[in-house]
């Protein structure tokens, strides 16, 4: 994305938040094609079949996003916040299907082979959101690498960029992170909770 076209996301999204309706509109088609990618991308890693579809996650991303009042900082600030959208739909969505309580088909896989984007992959997303709230509450900055880069599909050098950190922090966080999800998960697996 060039730099013109980030300035005027930046701008749109402050225009928006100031109460001019008009800007949402034209910052629409800015970002669709961006959150879409990056829903994509995530949604490949769910299994074939996922009721949810990209474009029914993208449509409930836009229908939270307009009751959220932020002051956006700029368009990194923003699809920081689409991650986060993103994660909460799809943990509350897994849950509603009863993921938790019967593993809703899903095979058990760990964050590595996650991570590989591959319609074939499929994880426990309620395994993860209840070790990565555990990784939030140790360590802020870790679990937000994570939300970041894993459910809202930024760069490292977005995920710095939103975090305000280097992104050879940002490297050192994910992979400390990725370790601890890890170890956690295999837990969780063994111990059979």
């Amino acid at each position: 994305m060039s730099d013109v076209q980030s300035a005027e996301i930046t701008r749109l999204l402050r225009s928006w938040r100031e109460g001019n309706r008009q800007a949402l509109d034209e910052l629409t088609p800015l970002v669709y094609h961006e959150l879409h990618r990056r829903a994509r991308h995530y949604m490949a890693r769910e299994q074939d079949g996922h009721i949810l579809q990209t474009t029914a996650l993208i449509n409930e991303v836009y229908l939270r996003l307009v009751k959220v009042n932020l002051e956006w900082k700029d368009r990194a600030h923003f699809y920081a916040v689409c991650a986060q959208i993103m994660r909460r739909i799809l943990t509350d969505f897994a849950r509603s299907r009863g993921y938790q309580k019967r593993g809703g088909d899903v095979q058990a896989v760990n964050l590595d082979e996650a991570m590989v984007v591959s319609p074939s992959v499929s994880f426990d997303i309620v395994a993860l959101e209840q070790v990565l709230t555990r990784l939030e509450q140790i360590d802020g900055r870790k679990g937000k690498v994570v939300e970041l880069r894993f459910f809202g599909g930024l760069t490292v050098e977005e995920t710095a960029a939103v975090l305000n950190v280097s992104p050879d922090t940002v490297m050192r966080d994910w992979g400390m992170a990725r370790a601890w999800l890890l170890r956690e998960l295999d837990r969780g697996a063994t111990s059979g909770t």
